[in-house]
Formats: C-alpha cells, sequence, structure tokens
C-alpha cells in the first residue's frame, strides 16, 4: 500500500515511496495517507478535546459542531466553508470514523468524501494519535487534494499537541 506516512511533523515526499503504476481517472487507488503525533496529555483529556465541541473549541476553531454519534456532524465552520465531516462510527476513547470532506477547492473529492479514521492510544500520560485517511481515487484533483490534506492534515494534529503544550486558544484574542 502507498503511504505517506507523517510522524512528528515529517513529511516524507512522495518520490520516496515505491513507485507503481498509475490508475485509471477515477478508480479507487491503495494510497493511504498516514500521520501519527504523541499527544503530551492523558487519552480521557485528548478525547473530550477531539470529541466534543467544548473540547474543538479550545484548540481548532471558534465555530465547530460535534453530534458525536454515526450520522452526526463532526464540522468546523471557516466563514461559509465547513471543514470535517460526517461521523461514520466512533468507541469512546479509541476510534473516531469520519466520512471526511475535502476543501472546497476540490470539488469532485469533496462530494465522493474520503473515509478518515482517528485512534487514540495511551501511552501513560500521554496520547498516540493516528490518522489514517484512505479511499482515495486517481486524477489530478485527488492527487492535489491528497497533498494538500497531508500538509493540512499534519497541522490539525500539531494544533492539538500545541493546545497540550501551550494550554487553549483565547480566540477573543485571535
Amino acid at each position: 500500500m502507498k503511504a505517506l506516512l507523517l510522524t512528528l511533523g515529517l513529511l516524507l515526499p512522495a518520490a520516496t515511496l515505491p513507485s507503481r503504476a498509475a490508475a485509471p481517472s477515477s478508480a479507487p487507488t491503495d494510497r493511504a495517507l498516514i500521520i501519527e503525533l504523541t499527544i503530551p496529555a492523558p487519552l480521557s483529556d485528548v478525547w473530550e478535546a477531539f470529541a466534543t465541541q467544548r473540547g474543538l473549541t479550545t484548540w481548532l476553531a471558534p465555530s465547530v459542531t460535534v453530534d458525536l454519534r454515526p450520522g452526526g456532524d463532526w464540522l468546523v465552520h471557516f466563514g461559509p466553508s465547513t471543514g470535517g465531516g460526517t461521523i461514520v462510527s466512533f468507541i469512546p476513547q479509541k476510534e473516531l470514523v469520519l466520512s471526511a470532506l475535502a476543501p472546497d477547492k476540490f470539488p469532485t473529492v469533496r462530494a465522493t468524501r474520503t473515509r478518515a479514521v482517528f485512534t487514540f492510544e495511551p501511552r501513560g500520560n500521554t496520547t498516540l494519535v493516528r490518522l489514517t485517511q484512505t479511499g482515495w481515487q486517481a486524477g489530478p484533483e485527488w492527487d492535489a487534494a491528497y497533498e494538500y490534506l497531508a500538509a493540512g492534515d499534519a497541522q490539525l494534529l500539531a494544533q492539538l499537541h500545541h493546545r497540550f503544550a501551550s494550554g487553549p486558544i483565547d480566540w477573543s484574542k485571535q
């Protein structure tokens, strides 16, 4: 499986990945985006920050929606646009699975969606958070969305890390 692994912000360029024949446009691929980061907080605190509206507003954005149930929203509101997705399933303090929305500038990817699986693993007083995003297809828009989200998803987890390393964000000062 082709995978882009980001660990503590290290991005391995696609050129270092095994080569394979190009799939036809819009054909599913075995490509996966995998990012993991150790968060300096216990599992219960990280889960609260990630899976609740109150928690998300401490680090991700001042306007979010979390309806923690299958079919519920896990959304971040950026003016007229949204990011995040629809909750497919969850296991409290272990896993959150989203049917993920790509940014508006990738309309085909946004409409088709990818699958984002966030797992949470306790490691003493820290928590390993891993994102595995699959469902990528072939084609220029899919490739551009993959590259864009590789950086964006790494930033997402870096912001979660920052929230626990430096404290919650005071949005009134932003």
